[in-house]
């Protein structure tokens, strides 16, 4: 869906692009971090006790990681849609997803309603690895 962009929906366009490569900067950071520091714990472990600390908060680290990594996946695809002309379109019933929405969820491929439901029908018949973007806001 291209769109005529008139001087408010640029700045629209504008605003929402920022949003989106701040937060695309902010999790590059966070990963960044994350990876430098998953190396240099790997070396100071000393019993089974610590090990098994040690393995847990290594788990939840690595989740951390991939979580952000589905994240930076998702911004670059606003990110090309924005520049395509179909950022800010419900991938679902094709209404234009609230402002509102986008600044919270720069990422959102779903206006608010057909995520509720994509949500409540996910809770139906729970699929394992799928992550709600409502619960990637940060």
């Amino acid at each position: 869906m291209t769109r005529n962009l008139n001087p408010t929906d640029l700045e629209r366009r504008q605003v929402l692009r920022s949003l989106l490569e701040e937060r695309r900067t902010e999790i590059q950071e966070k990963l960044r971090s994350l990876r430098e520091t998953l190396p240099a714990e790997l070396l100071v472990v000393k019993d089974a006790e610590e090990q098994s600390m040690h393995d847990f908060v290594q788990d939840v680290e690595l989740a951390l990681v991939e979580m952000k990594s589905e994240t930076l996946a998702r911004i670059d695809e606003a990110l090309r849609q924005l520049e395509g002309g179909s950022y800010g379109a419900c991938a679902d019933c094709g209404t234009e997803i609230a402002e509102a929405r986008l600044r919270a969820v720069p990422f959102a491929t779903r206006c608010l309603t057909c995520q509720e439901q994509a949500e409540s029908e996910r809770e139906r018949t729970p699929e394992r690895g799928v992550l709600p973007e409502l619960n990637l806001a940060r």
